[in-house]
């Protein structure tokens, strides 16, 4: 007989994330369908919509073997089936691509934290899934001419070595500061692609919301990463090399409800812990002081505009707490 294997604590913590933000994807993906008529756009979104309910199901199985409460995640009722159109194909595209990129570093993640078989089998095969999202959806995006790419610079013809440790300065005003170089460059941009992402999201679901704190905190949001957009387009600039402009990605001027607060304030924390992973990957990537120091403290405005999205889901009731370990000192003072 084989000995059933549990699941680790970082075990538990991925299927629980996964099945949170599948649950999300669904709901979003679904709405989306209901709406994109562009031959081309229409089956990435099919095939988009059929992971994640596919994701679901596995997930599903993989819990009730564990006897593992499931999260209520996301329903049909977070969703407004009546609601008018409210992203463009182009948006829908857009969107599924830069979420397929978010999924693909996430699996890799919550792999390295797996064990099991069976749940190693599990994001195995979704990151070969996503992968597939990936191209397809880049792909289509060739195929429209929508697909924003990142600057070019000339090849080089020869290896050089860092000759100095100026090559690192950037802070001091009064010195030049040297050309960036093209994994600077290469960050700068996905930053201002993810940040052009989270300023349509945010100025959609503001408009849809009809709670005033959420309606506000959207319009922070979308301010938030217009200013982030600026910093680093700016940065670009300074060494004569424009930012690539992010395709039509325009949302309707619909106001009616469309998506429950619930949901609309757990994607925005998706997209904010994401964006503080892309920041702090591309400060440890940069090698030009200024930089670094930029990407962290936008980094910390991030972290505290994610800490009061969640003050707000917290007095909402809307934000579920993942699995923890028992308090020990509350069952010893409680057990009469």
């Amino acid at each position: 007989m084989s000995r059933t294997i549990n699941l680790t604590s970082g075990e538990i913590a991925s299927l629980w994330t996964t099945y949170m933000s599948d649950s999300l994807s669904k709901q979003m993906l679904g709405y989306m369908l209901k709406y994109v008529s562009d031959s081309d756009i229409k089956p990435v979104v099919q095939y988009a919509y059929d992971l994640s309910t596919n994701h679901i199901e596995e997930l599903k199985k993989l819990l009730n073997k564990e006897e593992f409460s499931l999260p209520n995640g996301f329903t049909e009722q977070d969703v407004n089936p009546d609601a008018p159109w409210l992203f463009t194909d182009i948006f829908c595209l857009t969107y599924i691509n830069h979420m397929a990129r978010i999924g693909g570093v996430s699996y890799f993640g919550l792999l390295s934290m797996s064990i099991r078989e069976d749940v190693r089998g599990y994001f195995s095969q979704a990151i070969k899934e996503t992968t597939v999202l990936y191209n397809r959806s880049t792909e289509t995006a060739l195929l429209k001419g929508v697909n924003a790419r990142p600057p070019y610079i000339t090849v080089p013809k020869e290896t050089d070595f860092i000759d100095s440790k100026k090559y690192l300065s950037g802070l001091n005003p009064f010195n030049e500061k040297r050309p960036l170089n093209a994994i600077e460059i290469a960050y700068l941009y996905m930053n201002i692609a993810t940040n052009s992402i989270g300023v349509k999201l945010c100025m959609s679901f503001a408009q849809t919301s009809f709670n005033k704190e959420v309606q506000e905190f959207m319009i922070r949001g979308k301010d938030i990463a217009k200013k982030h957009i600026k910093i680093f387009a700016d940065t670009l600039m300074k060494d004569d090399i424009e930012a690539p402009q992010v395709p039509d990605v325009a949302v309707s001027d619909s106001t009616t409800w469309t998506f429950s607060d619930k949901l609309m304030m757990f994607h925005t924390s998706l997209l904010m812990q994401a964006g503080i992973g892309n920041y702090a990957t591309a400060a440890a990537a940069s090698q030009r002081s200024d930089l670094m120091i930029n990407y962290e403290r936008l980094s910390i405005e991030v972290a505290k505009y994610s800490k009061s999205g969640a003050d707000i889901m917290i007095q909402n009731s809307w934000l579920e707490q993942p699995p923890g370990t028992n308090d020990r000192n509350k069952l010893a003072r409680e057990k009469d």
